[in-house]
Order: structure tokens, then sequence, then C-alpha cells
């Protein structure tokens, strides 16, 4: 029998003056000016005997150099839900974006999951070129690259089992070697889209996101998660606020956590 999981969104940031056409490709952009908030989430896996994290959000200092709201560290935020940061066996990242990666040290006794391709790509010959490099801190590059040297790292080739009910699928799209996470639940497969659809909007209406590196790749990711997820409410984005709306709040962290399944 496959485990079941229950599983958290955690919010620690948002960006309130982001503009509707930052979020969306061609002519899903439109109106280009319309105001449109992004909020930052970590997301809990929470297993039998163990919590597993996805993403790790980004530090006080990265916040204020980006101008982004960061109203306390991701991993700070996990604790408000019982998580032992130096327990946890596993922390997943979807790619390393600056959003995503930032507050990795925090999680000591953890191997950080990522897929092969990712740091072959922000280790290589494109990372350097301005509309890459400005989606990532190189800090945050050189932390995971040490991580690999020192064996911290688990390496993904596509497809793996993390741990029972827990997979991790490679999409690209949004970045070379972009992942999602499926999770068995109570309620059925959650999956946890990360950067693979930044809003409900983007999946629900077909709609790419604007930032990406393979815009046949993320179409196809819009499928596979449809084909993955047990319903289309359990498709969940990575940083759309209605996250907090769509979902059951957690006792005592009225917006800012809650309960997916």
């Amino acid at each position: 029998m496959t485990a079941t999981h229950e599983v958290y969104a955690v919010k620690f940031g948002q960006h309130p003056s982001g503009k509707h056409g930052e979020y969306f490709y061609g002519s899903a952009a439109e109106p280009m000016d319309e105001p449109a908030q992004l909020d930052y989430f970590v997301w809990l896996i929470r297993s039998p005997g163990q919590d597993i994290v996805f993403d790790a959000g980004f530090t006080a200092e990265t916040a204020a150099r980006r101008r982004r709201e960061h109203w306390y560290a991701p991993s700070r935020a996990l604790a408000d839900l019982g998580v032992d940061r130096t327990a946890v066996p596993y922390v997943i990242l979807s790619h390393f974006h600056y959003d995503h990666v930032g507050d990795v040290e925090a999680f000591t006794g953890a191997r950080f999951v990522v897929q092969a391709r990712e740091m072959a790509f922000w280790t290589g010959r494109h990372a350097a070129r301005h509309e890459f490099r400005r989606l990532v801190e190189r800090e945050d590059i050189q932390r995971l690259a040490g991580y690999g040297l020192d064996g911290r790292l688990l390496y993904v080739d596509g497809e793996r089992e993390v741990v029972p009910g827990v997979r991790v699928h490679h999409v690209g799209g949004h970045t070379a070697g972009l992942q999602i996470v499926s999770v068995a639940t109570a309620r059925g497969t959650v999956v946890l889209a990360a950067d693979a659809a930044h809003l409900y909007a983007n999946v629900e209406d077909d709609a790419p996101f604007g930032v990406l590196t393979d815009l046949p790749a993320m179409y196809d990711t819009f499928d596979l998660m449809r084909g993955l997820a047990t319903s289309p409410d359990l498709i969940v984005p990575g940083h759309d606020p209605a996250v907090l709306t769509r979902f059951d709040p957690v006792d005592g962290l009225d917006g800012r956590a809650v309960r997916i399944a």
C-alpha cells in the first residue's frame, strides 16, 4: 500500500507591486500594466515519521536587493508548523532561481534533490547571459555546487520516487531542469507545480508564464500535471495568492499557512 502524506503551503513573503504582463507569455500578457501580486511559498510534505520540504525560498538580504517583501526566513516559517529543520532528510529543489534556493543552509542534515539538467545549465555556458543570469544569485549557485562536492545533492535524471508516495518529475519549460512533485494524499494525488504554473491562470487557461526556456515543454508540462493530479483543484501553483483562499487555513496561522491535503 502506498504511503499517504499531508501537504501544506507556507507563505513567507510577497511581491505586491508586480504587473500582469510579467506573468504571462505572448498575447496572454495583455493588459501589460494591470497590477498583479505574487506570493512566495515553501511547501511541507508531512510524511510518516519525517518531514520533507519542497523549495527553500530566499533570504532577507536577497529580498532587499530585489525589492521583495520578506516576512521571515522560509525555514522559520516551516518551524511554525513544527518542522525540525535539522532533522529534515530531503529538501526537493524545483529549480535554481533566487526565490527557490536561498535558505538551504538551515537544513543542516538534508540531502537536496535536484535535476542533473538544472545543475548542468547553471554551471554551463549560457548561465552568464543576462536574461538567465538576472534570475539567480551567484552565492546560491556556488553553495549548491559545493553541496555537490560534499555529496549532499541527490541527482535525478527525469523521474524518481524520493520516498514512497512522493515523486519528482522533470518537466523543463521554465528552466532547463525544472521539476514538479506529485504526492499521494488522502484526497488523491496532489501536484506541486512550483514555477511550472506560477498562477492558477497559467495552467487553467493554458497560458504559459512569461519567463521560459522552452515553450513547447511548458505546454507539455500542463498536460502532464493534468494527467498526474487526481482532480484539477489538486494542481497547486507556485506563487498564486489564491492558494491561501482555496484551501483550509492552519489554526493560528491564518494568512500564512494552509493545508492542501
